[in-house]
């Protein structure tokens, strides 16, 4: 599938879908204003990082209601030009970077609650083999530093209890981190049903990708978005299943949602989109060129 992955980079990945896919920026676009695979493996790759000190971006109930929508469009942050004197060249370099965007549980919503372990241990990379099962390996060589986290929505109310995802990557450059949603675009198309762990399924899934400008995307640099249905042995299922990816220069954010009885796909799209699009607005900070 490596030509494919050529292919997909070179003429704008995977238009499929289109209308959910520009659905789920629009909701990023919205949240991301005034002021953006995790979860793939048990070992998905991290490393200690700072929380964000950023405010609460999500303003949900209890249960799993999606956070409600920020202010007006027209406070949007622009697309700034990448600094590049502001890439980090080292991992220390990296890993203080990702420590200023990954985001908090607060950032989430007040419902939301760490999981233990919290952070993954550095040092690892997931990987989906040949079989379509996730695995991790040490860091590949265009990857400075990676960071997860890991949140929960407790059960309540009748609704069962959702997993939330949140992993912030840094490569060396620009096309290191395009390369990234490549390969998640062409991961999907291969592998429709994946193995995240024993008692863990992902299930009919399909994925779309979109440039900046392309159906509403407005906020990324390169935009990725996956849905399916999640099945585990311990709690059922199938449940609505969504991640989202989106890139800024040599970094690429990322929520993946796992839903749960009496949890819909809307409910997950809410924290999905709210989560990306804070952390997307933290790396234009971090590494965008000043206005003037």
């Amino acid at each position: 599938m490596g030509g494919l992955v050529g292919e997909s980079k070179g003429k704008a990945v995977l238009r499929a879908c289109g209308c959910a896919v520009a659905g789920l920026f629009l909701i990023a676009g919205c949240t991301a204003d005034g002021t953006s695979k995790g979860g793939a493996a048990s070992g998905s790759p991290g490393t200690s990082a700072t929380p964000s000190g950023t405010g609460a971006s999500g303003t949900g109930g209890t249960g799993a209601s999606a956070p409600a929508a920020g202010p007006s469009s027209s406070a949007r942050v622009a697309m700034p030009p990448v600094d590049e004197s502001k890439q980090p060249k080292t991992a220390a370099e990296a890993r203080d970077l990702l420590g200023r965007i990954i985001i908090a549980e607060q950032d989430l919503g007040p419902e939301v609650a760490r999981s233990t372990p919290f952070e993954s241990g550095p040092g690892r990379w997931p990987v989906l083999d040949e079989s379509c099962v996730w695995q991790t390996e040490g860091l590949p060589d265009d990857v400075l530093a990676t960071s997860t986290r890991h949140f929960h929505i407790p059960a309540k109310d009748g609704r069962g209890r959702v997993r939330i995802n949140a992993t912030v990557t840094v490569h060396h450059n620009r096309e290191e981190s395009g390369w990234e949603t490549a390969r998640a675009m062409e991961e999907v198309l291969r592998c429709p049903e994946q193995k995240l762990r024993e008692g863990e399924d992902l299930k009919s899934l399909w994925g779309g990708a979109f440039y900046l400008g392309e159906q509403m995307n407005e906020w990324t640099e390169d935009a990725f978005t996956e849905s399916g249905d999640y099945v585990s042995a311990q709690d059922g299922g199938p449940y609505p299943y969504t991640w989202s990816q989106a890139q800024f220069g040599p970094v690429t954010v990322a929520i993946a949602a796992k839903g749960a009885q009496g949890v819909t796909n809307d409910d997950l799209t809410g924290y999905v989109a709210n989560g990306t699009s804070l952390m997307m607005i933290q790396a234009k900070q971090e590494l965008g060129k000043a206005a003037g």
